[in-house]
């Protein structure tokens, strides 16, 4: 252990001299190298310490069975606090929550995993009655090109992230039945700060979809998750959730997965504002619905995997703290009349620390574990005492 150790720590420090002497562009990608060598020592560190009880046990009392979350664990460092997170979340009343695990964490080095974080998140999210959703993404830098970022994912890697989706899917069998295969393909950030292709994203679904089923038949696959955005044709930035799903359809996708992920921000609209194709708003999942239904998927289900409203005072696409809570529980109540909708995680629960800006203004609890005002609305609604206005 102690050589695993040292080992690592003259990585970080070599990493960091790099820094020093190349240009911006390479110093952002060995920034990132850094950062996923400080996120390997840190799992390294965790393995050695001892486990926190799982506790009894639990089952989420709630009236609406849909309700969910999203609880960014990810980078979570103690495992009292990713405990404290869950409970918190069934005490809400909110039974399914979304949880990333980056393939570069988990997979340092071709073959060699190092499962402990994951172990422990989902042992508590079951322990607390909790449905987890996993979204599988960040790739390792033995797996992309040099001086590229861990959203680059070349075609010729798609049978490698395959292998370890599959092998995430084996472990998890009977804990984890749904997987999201990668995130927001349809914007440029997202997919490796290149022109964004569904054609290629429907090629990864089509390698990797197979990879699982064999893996574990009963394992539910999410495709899509795309951005809501309005991006115009031929934008570097990003393509049209709506023109990139239709094109996923057209190249064969509808085959290689089970459910479709959406993602649905009302950004400063009420949630009963009605569906636009010009407009991004919280009912716009339901022309992605349509579109499912046109291109004859009307028999899957959905689930929105991200939503939400922020309450930031000045940034230009929120709304007041008040809005937001009766637009989330009105969410939550669209949410339970749609037949076609399995479940909605409202972004986002807690994170490990504060990000400074307006995302802190989407959380539900402060990382000290404070709850805000809206967690106390929302688990009122939960309880059946408290009705949107």
């Amino acid at each position: 252990m102690n050589s695993e150790k040292s080992t690592l720590i003259a990585r970080i420090r070599g990493t960091s001299d790099l820094l020093r002497d190349r240009p911006l562009a390479s110093r952002i990608a060995v920034g990132l190298a850094l950062l996923l060598a400080l996120a390997t020592l840190y799992f390294f560190v965790r393995s050695l310490l001892p486990a926190v009880a799982l506790g009894p046990q639990q089952t989420v009392v709630t009236v609406n069975p849909k309700m969910g979350v999203h609880t960014r664990l990810t980078d979570e460092a103690e495992e009292w606090k990713i405990k404290r997170s869950l409970e918190m979340v069934r005490e809400m009343g909110a039974p399914w929550i979304v949880e990333y695990f980056p393939w570069a964490y988990y997979e340092p080095e071709p073959g060699r995993f190092a499962w402990n974080h994951p172990d422990a998140v989902i042992a508590h999210a079951n322990r607390q009655g909790l449905t987890v959703i996993a979204r599988l993404g960040f790739v390792p830098e033995w797996a992309r090109p040099q001086d590229t970022l861990p959203l680059y994912l070349d075609e010729a890697q798609y049978a490698d992230f395959g292998r370890f989706a599959a092998a995430f899917a084996a472990r998890y069998r009977g804990q984890v039945r749904h997987i999201i295969l990668w995130n927001e393909p349809n914007l440029s950030q997202e997919w490796g700060f290149r022109p964004v292709d569904p054609e290629s994203y429907t090629k990864l679904l089509k390698i990797v979809y197979p990879m699982l089923k064999q893996a574990n038949p009963d394992v539910q696959v999410l495709a899509g998750a795309l951005a809501p955005t309005l991006a115009p044709p031929g934008s570097e930035w990003g393509m049209d959730d709506l023109i990139y799903l239709q094109r996923m359809y057209d190249a064969g996708a509808a085959d290689y997965f089970d459910s479709l992920a959406i993602h649905a921000y009302g950004w400063s609209f009420d949630a009963d504002d009605p569906p636009d194709p010009q407009v991004v708003n919280f009912r716009r999942a339901e022309l992605a619905r349509g579109l499912m239904v046109r291109n004859g998927d009307g028999h899957k289900q959905a689930i929105i995997t991200e939503s939400g409203w922020n309450d930031h005072p000045r940034w230009s696409r929120s709304v007041t703290a008040a809005r937001r809570i009766e637009n989330t529980i009105r969410a939550y109540e669209l949410a339970a009349s749609w037949p076609w909708l399995d479940a909605i995680a409202l972004w986002a629960f807690r994170y490990p620390w504060d990000a400074k800006s307006y995302q802190d203004h989407y959380t539900f609890v402060g990382t000290d574990f404070e709850p805000k005002p809206i967690y106390w609305e929302v688990q009122g609604y939960a309880q059946g005492v408290r009705e949107a206005q």
